[in-house]
């Protein structure tokens, strides 16, 4: 049974974009060592920042608990409300 020419041929074709995508991630990647002082630069590593964020998420998860538990439409409440 003879090989198709043209496999050959195909196989190169597939093979280039995929070699030269893993090269270009290679060389786009950088090092570990960038990737952890981009990692450092980042806002949640300040701590008051992400103390804020982490009671700005209570405060939505309290109010979305709070809208499934009841049939009132707490979107209309006026600000600030309380339950």
């Amino acid at each position: 049974m003879a090989v198709d020419p043209r496999w050959p041929l195909a196989l190169l074709r597939g093979a280039v974009p995929v070699g030269l995508g893993l090269l270009l991630w290679v060389a786009m990647a950088g090092d570990e060592r960038d990737r952890q002082e981009t990692l450092k630069a980042q806002p949640e590593a300040n701590a008051a920042s992400s103390a804020h964020r982490r009671r700005h998420n209570e405060l939505i998860m309290a109010a979305l608990r709070e809208a499934a538990q009841t049939d009132e439409n707490v979107a209309q409440r006026r600000v600030p409300w309380r339950k």
